[in-house]
């Protein structure tokens, strides 16, 4: 169903005041219509209701993401005590309908978030030999020179702001207004499938990086290709100039005393990067090559900063895109282009692989022959996908 609102989307341009005022417009209009799909759960009772009659991937999902939350308490130098109050801070976020509706289908975030800041407290006798040589190689050998190198071999200030910005400001700003974007934008549910997509390409990234540690270029700038330690303190490579310039200690403490100071590879700079260009293209497709020409400003700024190899940044963005499109052809709902926001959809509708699988001709025609049985019987519209059962039956699926 297309938008319902009388507000004139071609009116609205970029003023934010008739964009807010549009949504709002929007949201009553599906509140008049009684739109399931929109409400919102304010029960703060806490229930186990989610976790019946749980999938096979649900299960799994489960047992992954709680492994991962039980290796960080067993890690962390705190007390039992605290740990205890932790445990039960995270179970209530995933029981109490109010909270749970946001962050159970967050918990991959939770989960990299939780074993990023844990590493540095992982014993070192746990921890592989640190690769020094293998990724400067790497670069030598795929493009015939160390990229890194050669863009950080003339710096000057306005260059630093530039690549300041992207690698020092919307890296970190980024994530938390494409998912504004997602919810307000996409159609209900696309929320989910971005939190497992951002969350799980996170997640994968870090464990790589304590599985394979290797040294940035900051690091060969300073000791060459001596062998490194878990002893030596980090670099903020190029942005330690920044505080130079506002006469800050920001990013060179921080940089240093990083909880994951060897992970150059794969770069999560490029894999966030990559992730937020593909699901603001999934919003806003016309503006597709802008999104794409950030990734490759971002791209850029990590090897001048001296942060990453080129060869990181690009095993960065292979993750973003697996885990986007594993989302994308299995739980996104398609998005409308004659739906404004969220509050336009009553029905949602999702990408059939199979029947579009150009190699599949036979699956393709015996699925033909089912719709047009089905048109035969009935009146062929989609089904609404507000029914409870559904919802929960696809936890952490979607």
């Amino acid at each position: 169903m297309s938008s319902i609102s009388s507000f004139p989307a071609t009116k609205i341009g970029y003023n934010p005041i008739k964009l807010i005022l549009r949504l709002y417009a929007e949201f009553l209009a599906a509140k008049k219509q009684n739109n399931m799909l929109v409400e919102l759960n304010h029960d703060i009772k806490p229930t186990l209701k989610h976790f019946r009659n749980l999938s096979r991937t649900a299960v799994i999902n489960l047992s992954i993401l709680g492994s991962v939350f039980l290796f960080v308490l067993y890690v962390l130098p705190i007390s039992f005590l605290l740990k205890l109050l932790l445990a039960l801070g995270l179970g209530l976020l995933i029981t109490v309908p109010l909270l749970s509706q946001f962050f159970l289908f967050g918990l991959p975030i939770l989960a990299w978030v939780f074993l990023f800041f844990s590493a540095g407290k992982i014993p070192t006798s746990w921890k592989p030999p640190i690769s020094v040589k293998i990724l400067p190689s790497m670069e030598t050998i795929l493009y015939g020179d160390d990229l890194s190198d050669v863009l950080a071999s003339y710096t000057s200030k306005p260059l630093d702001f530039v690549a300041w910005f992207p690698y020092g400001i919307v890296h970190f700003a980024g994530p938390f207004i494409v998912a504004a974007l997602v919810w307000l934008f996409g159609p209900p549910t696309a929320l989910r499938s971005f939190g497992w997509s951002f969350g799980y390409m996170n997640l994968v990234g870090v464990a790589i990086q304590q599985i394979f540690p290797a040294a940035p270029p900051w690091y060969k700038n300073l000791y060459g290709l001596q062998p490194a330690n878990y002893a030596m303190k980090g670099s903020p490579g190029g942005l330690g100039r920044m505080d130079g310039y506002f006469g800050v200690d920001l990013y060179t403490t921080n940089f240093s005393n990083a909880p994951v100071i060897f992970g150059a590879f794969p770069s999560l700079h490029s894999g966030i990067s990559t992730m937020n260009a593909l699901w603001l293209s999934y919003l806003f497709p016309k503006y597709s090559p802008y999104f794409a020409c950030y990734v490759c400003w971002l791209w850029w700024s990590t090897m001048y900063l001296t942060h990453h190899y080129f060869f990181d940044l690009t095993a960065g963005s292979v993750l973003a895109v697996t885990f986007f499109f594993v989302a994308k052809y299995q739980w996104l709902p398609l998005k409308k282009a004659d739906c404004f926001c969220r509050f336009n959809y009553y029905r949602l509708e999702y990408e059939d692989t199979l029947q579009n699988d150009p190699l599949n001709y036979e699956l393709r025609l015996s699925m033909d022959d089912a719709v047009e049985l089905d048109d035969a019987t009935s009146s062929g519209e989609s089904t609404p996908v507000d029914d409870d059962a559904t919802v929960e039956s696809s936890l952490f699926t979607a």
